[in-house]
């Protein structure tokens, strides 16, 4: 399948002219004002970010980045950049904000020569394995791709260039921090083709990676320390790294880059209100996804345990080196290609090898678990579940409902994660005859490349005032999300089918489920490149089939893959828990406990449904349960303070708290409550340092915004709080906001059942609507 998608892609020369047009054709749109809307239509801002693709006009070169080890020298070098730069830059966001509405930050708080920054050509004379892994990465294509550059004249021509820094602070943090983005640049941008550079990431010495949106503080550029630890800026020359290599390491390693705080400085971003000039929206939540992953290990609410795991552990894997790279260890170097999700560039590129390792990737990590769990006959029949334990019959003519459960198994983040409308990861659900003739079919592709409209897709549709999807992520328009069905981190979801069964079948039918993915999706392709385009790569990321015998079905021996009947029942569980189906939920947890009478989890998830279902005698009896089987069990005694809250017994539930936070003190949810719970017994002192280390871990929690704001003025300290609530009151969900929603809802018949809690797919006449859904969907 790849080498025939390899085939399809028009040829590297064709695809470079491309390039180059569309590179023309978006200059000349921002000249006109026919042109400005004509790219406001077709060009959309992609990856959540916002870049500036620009002519130089003014090119203004540091020419004495030479090797130096005067300290003065250095500084004066800077200072005269500096003023040169400073002479015109807009500081549209006050004196000295160099990077707002981006949090990129630099030692000194003043501009850098970008010729302070050694390219990664330099480093790749030596570090030959890192620089051609490199080469074909996102990091090295992450301003300079169509995806991106097409899309920017939207927002220069709408709101000015000093807007885009709010995403190269990430995606070109040389242009950010050398002062390129602003009106009548003096900055020489021919570092723009190479993004992020070995230096750009090895310069990094810290990083707020809570904040998001380019939260580092970049260090002056060195790769080599003096004897004294110092950092000492410029070029040398190889025999003098050659000659001091552990002065080398200590300039360009720290123990941060192996942490997945550094990822997090740029895998998290808001939307603030000096870019939207409305109120701050979270934008993706990358690492409080894994935080709260069972990779993190500093939940202890998830739903299933795993070992520890950081970002770099999937996306940095080692492998051995081809090219000679000083930086392996034993033979194996940490991949510098970090794949991920993204197959739309290297195929865009001809990066055949980026391609091909981002589809295996993409295949072999094991990522999902597709069940065929259930099926009942008719709307209302009996659930014959889990699929191949009990024997059934079928007849002709019989309507069948299919319930498929998705379990995000092994992802550290949501599916997807990130700018998920850009992204297109969705059900194929198929049936077909004896003969291979197709009964039913959701989740196709149209010959156009569209998706089908109905397929249950892992996406969102953030929407503007006018109730529209923001089809162009035009973000700064964003004022709602109409729906959201990514699944998070070791959670699953329910997705329901109907289809009848012919009356002339024989044999039996074949129900297939499939997970495919396409980055991106077809209409934001056809924005940036226009309709006459290569069909790029679909990947199947996870499937399952089953045969529905006419007659008698006898029960079938697991497949290569399957899940064990009891975590069969707990995923079904879990979907129905967060579907809000609670009775059903407490029956899979219950069919659980059957199997496991030993598995602890199964006893506190029946407790977490019933409080849930506001059932707090049923679920102390659960969690009580659990706790004898493992009394430290940290998750039973989150849920039992929950029960003793209930009850009144706050002595009880301050000591459950404590004991939670004393195993998980990065516990976002154990702080927040226990600082409520001090906060409603006066206890005013121990209220504000869980909530201060709340905001630590988050600095976006509104319930830490809103009760520092309190305590802070409690204790007059009116400065603090009134930050606080300014903060609160930024961040907090706009009322209104649901009204956008619901316009959009109405204006799109054909996808408004996605944003309900459960619905059915159906290719039956009723529409496939079973029972009465529950409203779901919401705001940002």
């Amino acid at each position: 399948m790849i080498q025939q998608l390899l085939r399809r892609r028009l040829s590297k020369d064709s695809e470079r002219a491309r390039e180059k047009s569309l590179s023309n054709a978006a200059l000349k749109a921002a000249t006109s004002k026919r042109g400005v809307v004509l790219a406001s239509l077709a060009m959309v801002f992609f990856l959540g970010c916002l870049f500036v693709f620009l002519p130089t006009t003014h090119a203004f070169s540091d020419k004495d980045a030479a090797y130096s080890t005067d300290k003065s020298k250095q500084e004066a070098q800077r200072k005269q950049y500096a003023d040169k730069v400073g002479q015109s830059y807009n500081f549209a966001f006050g004196k000295g904000r160099i990077s707002v509405p981006g949090n990129g930050a630099v030692e000194g708080n003043t501009f850098l020569q970008p010729d302070a920054f050694p390219n990664a050509k330099y480093c790749g004379h030596c570090h030959q394995e890192a620089y051609h892994q490199w080469q074909q990465s996102l990091h090295r294509n992450s301003f300079r791709t169509p995806f991106y550059r097409a899309s920017v004249n939207i927002l220069l021509n709408t709101k000015g260039i000093q807007f885009t820094r709010h995403c190269d602070s990430c995606h070109n943090p040389i242009a950010v921090l050398a002062g390129g983005l602003t009106q009548d640049s003096v900055v020489d941008r021919k570092f723009d083709q190479d993004g992020l550079t070995c230096m750009t990431c090895h310069s990094i010495q810290q990083v707020q990676s809570t904040l998001g949106n380019g939260g580092y503080v970049m260090g002056v550029p060195a790769v080599l320390v003096d004897e004294k630890g110092n950092r000492m800026p410029g070029i040398p020359p190889d025999s003098e790294i050659l000659a001091h290599l552990d002065r080398h390491s200590k300039a360009v390693m720290q123990d941060l880059l192996h942490k997945p705080e550094f990822c997090a400085a740029c895998h998290k971003a808001n939307l603030p209100k000096t870019l939207n000039e409305y109120k701050e929206i979270r934008a993706f939540t990358t690492y409080d996804e894994w935080q709260n992953s069972k990779f993190s290990q500093r939940n202890p609410l998830t739903f299933y345990q795993g070992d520890f795991t950081t970002c770099q552990g999937c996306h940095m894997k080692r492998a051995a080196n081809v090219l000679p790279e000083p930086g392996a260890k034993n033979g194996t170097f940490v991949s510098h290609r970090w794949p991920a999700g993204n197959s739309a560039v290297p195929f865009y590129y001809g990066f055949d090898e980026q391609l091909e390792k981002t589809i295996e990737f993409l295949r072999t990590g094991n990522y999902l678990n597709v069940d065929i769990f259930a099926i009942r006959k008719g709307s209302n029949g009996e659930m014959i579940a889990p699929l191949g334990t009990k024997p059934f019959t079928l007849a002709p003519g019989e309507v069948v409902q299919a319930m498929v459960v998705i379990q995000n198994k092994n992802i550290g983040h949501s599916l997807v994660p990130e700018v998920r409308d850009l992204y297109e990861a969705w059900v194929e659900f198929e049936v077909t005859d004896s003969a291979g003739k197709e009964i039913y079919h959701s989740g196709f592709i149209k010959p156009d490349g569209m998706l089908d409209e109905r397929a249950h897709s892992f996406t969102n549709r953030p929407v503007n005032t006018g109730g529209i999807f923001v089809d162009n992520h035009k973000v700064w328009t964003i004022h709602s999300v109409a729906y959201d069905n990514s699944i998070q981190a070791g959670r699953s979801t329910l997705v329901r089918y109907e289809f009848q069964i012919p009356q002339d079948a024989k044999g039996g039918v074949m129900v297939t489920a499939r997970v495919n993915y396409r980055h991106l999706r077809q209409t934001y392709t056809n924005n940036v490149l226009g309709k006459d385009h290569p069909a790029y790569p679909i990947v199947q990321l996870a499937a399952r089939s089953r045969t529905l015998n006419i007659g008698e079905n006898a029960v079938e021996a697991p497949a290569t893959g399957d899940n064990p009947d009891w975590m069969r029942w707990n995923n079904v569980g879990i979907a129905y828990l967060d579907q809000q189906q609670y009775e059903e939920a407490v029956h899979a947890f219950g069919e659980v406990v059957k199997l496991r009478p030993d598995y602890v989890d199964g006893y506190t998830n029946i407790g977490l449904t019933n409080i849930s279902w506001e059932k707090f005698g049923s679920a102390r009896a659960a969690i009580e349960t659990a706790l004898k089987l493992s009394p430290d069990n940290a998750r039973a005694t989150y849920y039992h303070a929950q029960v003793e809250r209930r009850d009144g017994h706050y002595a009880g539930e301050i000591a459950d708290l404590k004991k939670v936070v004393a195993q998980f003190p990065q516990s976002r949810d154990a702080r927040r409550e226990l600082g409520v719970t001090y906060y409603q017994q006066e206890m005013p002192h121990e209220a504000m340092e869980q909530f201060e280390a709340l905001q630590a871990i988050d600095p976006d929690d509104l319930a830490a915004h809103y009760n520092l704001s309190l305590l802070y003025r409690r204790f007059g300290m009116k400065d603090k709080a009134k930050e606080q609530l300014t903060f609160f009151t930024l961040k907090k969900v706009d009322p209104g906001a649901p009204t956008y929603s619901q316009d959009f809802l109405r204006q799109h018949p054909e996808i408004s059942n996605e944003s309900k809690l459960w619905h059915v797919h159906s290719d039956m006449e009723h529409g496939g609507i079973a029972d009465t859904p529950v409203m779901g969907g919401g705001t940002q």
